[in-house]
């Protein structure tokens, strides 16, 4: 409720002054929706990710233990509960990332690009990292080094 002329509303009782009012909504409109797009261009919806693990992984062609850890990410993203999100970190797009994505026998989603900064995340130093987010969307933990599916289930406790 606003009364006339104050620049006051008033919720649950509290009075709050409208930018304060402003951002209150603002955080209740599902404005924060982050959309993401495939390494072939498709978008998809972050919240799509709802009430499932996903793993952020960022890897290279160069980088060896990537490379050695694939075949678990693949085999961790076929799970009802685990989702995996491929980021490429040379920055590669579009329909030369599906290739290379091909090459490597990636069968997990490919992102097209880095959705860290959307999430504050911080870049990754040290390849290949993945980033740990449980089914309410919060990151747990970033993890450097080949992970087995071995790791990520003792992680998420299954």
């Amino acid at each position: 409720m606003q009364y006339p002329q104050s620049g006051l509303f008033y919720h649950g009782g509290r009075r709050l002054a409208l930018p304060a009012f402003i951002l209150m909504l603002l955080a209740f409109s599902g404005c924060q929706k982050i959309e993401l797009e495939r390494a072939g261009g498709t978008p998809t919806n972050w919240d799509k990710y709802r009430g499932q693990w996903v793993l952020v992984n960022y890897w290279a062609e160069w980088c060896k233990p990537c490379l050695e850890e694939i075949p678990e990410l693949n085999e961790l993203d076929k799970a009802p509960d685990i989702a995996v999100l491929g980021v490429n970190f040379d920055g590669i797009s579009g329909e030369p990332l599906v290739k290379l994505g091909e090459r490597m026998g990636i069968e997990f989603t490919m992102l097209g690009a880095d959705p860290g900064p959307d999430f504050g995340w911080q870049a990754p130093m040290a390849l290949p990292a993945t980033f740990v987010v449980d089914p309410e969307g919060t990151l747990i933990e970033a993890r450097f080094g080949p992970q087995t599916e071995e790791d990520i289930r003792a992680l998420i406790g299954e």
